[in-house]
């Protein structure tokens, strides 16, 4: 039986084929992984039941998925690091202390801009081409950050130093 591991893919909704792409990825590389972001967003609020639903609600809902999950994960795209959706996602999973990875969407061969969340938070973001490396991520494996065309690039310099006296 191959192992379960509990995701959350944050995306922008513009990338929703992407997502489905990733989702079938990691099926087809024998991971059993159960995705519990939404799949689908309405530009303007999400509506349900022909009613806009809260953004208290959404919140909740994100929050109780995200605390599900044991990876997060980012799909980093031309247009994720406008959506305030992604960066809240982002920081809760990081207040809850899960791995946050990135991965760059297919053809993002010009430098795109990480989510500011992510520039705080994310660990080493990886290359479409490099998804092959996602399953051992999962696993608990430490990759090289990449650019977008995955290929290697510098650290994120995301880390606190504390002194200890």
């Amino acid at each position: 039986m191959a192992d379960i591991h509990n995701v959350f893919i944050s995306h922008y909704s513009g990338d929703v084929q992407r997502l489905r792409d990733l989702k079938n990825y990691l099926r087809a590389k024998g991971c059993k992984v159960r995705n519990s972001s939404a799949e689908e967003d309405k530009e303007g609020g999400v509506i349900r039941n022909g009613k806009k639903v809260e953004d208290a609600t959404i919140a909740k809902y994100l929050r109780a998925r995200i605390k599900w999950s044991g990876t997060f994960i980012v799909i980093i795209g031309e247009h994720t690091h406008e959506r305030p959706w992604v960066n809240y996602e982002i920081k809760k999973a990081h207040d809850m202390g899960k791995q946050i990875v990135g991965i760059y969407d297919w053809n993002c061969k010009d430098k795109v801009e990480l989510p500011e969340a992510y520039k705080k938070y994310g660990g080493s973001p990886l290359g479409w081409g490099s998804i092959e490396k996602l399953g051992n991520i999962i696993k608990g494996e430490v990759t090289a950050p990449e650019a977008p065309d995955g290929t290697p690039a510098g650290p994120i310099f995301n880390m606190k130093h504390i002194i200890c006296q």
